[in-house]
């Protein structure tokens, strides 16, 4: 669920979509003859607005989404974003993830990847895409150093940003840090919080695959994303949980106040 914010940042600034958007929530979408669940299936979340789609991260929300898109649009920005291609940092384990080409993705298939099935992507990969969604619009080519310093704190050698081109407008991008901010204090990323400071964020709780392509059941990929503070962002965090051995594993529960411990203490020790 964490690529819904690629899928509402790229329908907002195509102008498929705008924060007064309407979605109505069954259960389920039917695309092609195929059901198409919610998360929250048994309890469907009626009608919404794109914030409390977005905060509540239903899925057909974000089938509606990607269908009015299709694959030119979506895919175009797909593709800006960054996803099925290498980022360029400087080390050896870089990966392009898993993009199908658009002459073979079927509508069920583009309605899934609108909520994030049916695309493969790196940690690092959707990192850099978010912050390209925050901070500003401007996809940069991630680096691991910053700067080379002496002992004595002279600066021997700076490396400087490179960018790979802008993705979304800044108008967008100062809508999207809004969205994602409201996603924190009213919706699924409300354990992210941090007193003092606004954070914004996403949930993601992924469903795993056995080797013959079999959904293994009562077993996720749980993730958080955030970013502080939410109206000028300093720091981008992507946390992880492979397998949680608990009874409640959505990224909401497991991942989030992990995220928020690694934002609030970098927060401080950055002095922002």
């Amino acid at each position: 669920s964490t690529f819904k914010i690629i899928t509402t940042a790229a329908a907002l600034d195509a102008g498929k979509a705008t924060t007064e958007s309407r979605y109505n929530c069954i259960g389920y979408s039917m695309v092609n003859g195929e059901k198409i669940k919610c998360w929250r299936s048994g309890r469907p979340h009626g009608e919404q607005d794109l914030v409390q789609a977005l905060e509540n991260s239903c899925n057909p929300c974000f089938v509606s989404m990607a269908i009015d898109m299709g694959n030119g649009i979506f895919y175009d920005y797909i593709r800006r974003f960054g996803f099925g291609t290498k980022t360029g940092i400087n080390i050896g384990t870089d990966g392009a993830g898993i993009v199908t080409d658009p002459k073979y993705v079927t509508n069920s298939d583009l309605a899934r990847i609108g909520f994030g099935q049916s695309i493969a992507v790196t940690p690092l990969q959707l990192l850099n895409a978010v912050c390209a969604v925050i901070n500003g619009g401007e996809l940069n080519q991630p680096r691991l150093v910053k700067e080379l310093r002496t002992n004595e704190g002279e600066i021997v050698k700076s490396f400087d940003t490179v960018s790979r081109g802008r993705v979304i407008s800044e108008d967008t991008s100062a809508t999207m840090r809004n969205l994602l901010l409201s996603v924190v204090e009213n919706g699924s990323g409300s354990r992210a919080q941090i007193p003092g400071y606004s954070v914004g964020g996403k949930t993601g709780t992924a469903q795993l695959y056995d080797e013959d392509g079999n959904i293994v059941q009562d077993k996720h990929i749980s993730s958080f994303v955030g970013f502080a503070p939410a109206d000028d962002p300093k720091i981008a965090v992507l946390f992880i949980v492979y397998e949680a051995d608990v009874a409640v594993d959505f990224g909401s529960v497991v991942a989030a106040p992990y995220a928020k411990t690694i934002l609030e203490k970098s927060l401080k020790y950055m002095g922002v």
